[in-house]
């Protein structure tokens, strides 16, 4: 079987370092890895809508700074198929057909989809576009036949619906050859990968929360924001024992800092635990680690800086990558429907065994004049 990966993000604005250490990063390691047959980033503008449909110039505007996120994080159209979502119309009627397989009842069970909407304070009030995401989510893994899927861990309930979904569409209408393909998530392998926490110590980085630092943001931007990062409340001294659970500055640098950094930048330690145990047993200020943690981030984002400034040169030509891979996206979607259309018998044009059946029972002959 072929290793197709499907993954994306939400045209809702650009990507922050909690997108890039959560899969970006993975995503482009797995690309450059060799071992997958075929790689999808999917540009989601369709499911952006469901929350913004009184913003859609949000959503539209967005795509581009979502593009020059990936291809500035080093996603390369050559070996990734880059594709906007609206513009794949038979993942709409993919969503339609498996809309039948699902409940209202399993809808509301799904804890991603209840954390949501609590967040936006829909309540009663939540679009059906909003509410049927995982549905559709669902559509955009199996067009491709995705089977790997990296995503953070909060995104494990919307695999396990697509899974579901999969089985009871193969069962019913497929049971001898299966025709959709069930994925596994792949998730980050380090704790602090797995959800990176605000600069203000939240649980979860968010643009509206305002405590993201952003792929697109200046050297300058980021080290105010690091410099200004949620610590250790009770940490008032250098003498003070200090604590890491909650510290904000040690989650992000479990998620980037490597042994070779502590020799360029910080040659007092040998290594992060080190940095630790000093913190822990008093005499490690705060501010030396947030200026240990700003090289370390500056230096992860540099290089993607500068490719982003390369690509902000010929926007059209973005437009362009997008507009292929979106094309490259269709053929397969237009193939994986045609299959599901045939597996449900409604390929009726198509059928010559139905037409045939259905002419002997109505007496018609083909020379009867």
């Amino acid at each position: 079987m072929s290793k197709i990966i499907l993954t994306g993000d939400r045209s809702t604005g650009r990507l922050h370092i909690g997108h890039y250490v959560g899969s970006l990063r993975q995503r482009v390691e797995l690309q450059n890895s060799g071992e997958f047959d075929k790689i999808y980033i999917m540009i989601a503008d369709a499911q952006a809508l469901t929350d913004n449909f009184e913003n859609p110039e949000k959503v539209r505007q967005n795509v581009i700074e979502v593009a020059l996120d990936y291809l500035s994080a080093g996603l390369d159209p050559a070996k990734s198929t880059l594709f906007i979502q609206s513009q794949i119309s038979e993942l709409t009627e993919l969503t339609f057909y498996y809309m039948n397989l699902v409940t209202v009842a399993r809808l509301q069970r799904n804890p991603t989809v209840k954390n949501e909407i609590q967040l936006r304070n829909f309540e009663a009030s939540i679009p059906v576009g909003f509410f049927t995401y995982p549905i559709s989510q669902a559509a955009d893994i199996t067009f491709c036949k995705a089977n790997v899927v990296p995503v953070g861990e909060d995104q494990l309930p919307m695999i396990e619906q697509t899974k579901e979904i999969v089985h009871k569409f193969n069962s019913v209408y497929a049971p001898e050859n299966p025709v959709l393909v069930e994925p596994k998530a792949l998730i980050p392998k380090a704790d602090a990968c797995k959800r990176l926490p605000g600069t203000d110590g939240k649980a979860k980085m968010s643009k509206s929360l305002g405590n993201c630092i952003y792929l697109a943001d200046s050297a300058d931007e980021v080290r105010t924001k690091i410099m200004s990062m949620y610590t250790d409340p009770l940490h008032l001294q250098v003498s003070d024992p200090g604590h890491l659970e909650g510290n904000t500055v040690f989650t992000y640098l479990d998620a980037f800092a490597k042994d070779e950094h502590f020799e360029r930048y910080c040659p007092d330690y040998a290594n992060l635990d080190e940095m630790k145990a000093h913190y822990q047993r008093g005499g490690l200020g705060d501010v030396k680690v947030k200026k240990f943690l700003n090289n370390v981030v500056q230096e992860e984002l540099e290089p993607i800086r500068k490719r982003r400034a390369e690509y902000e040169k010929d926007i059209p030509e973005i437009y362009n990558i997008l507009k292929n891979g979106s094309n490259a996206a269709r053929e397969v979607a237009a193939q994986t429907l045609s299959e599901v259309k045939n597996a449900m018998k409604i390929e009726y044009f198509e059928d010559m065994e139905l037409i045939h059946q259905q002419s002997e029972i109505y007496g018609y002959c083909s020379d009867r004049t």
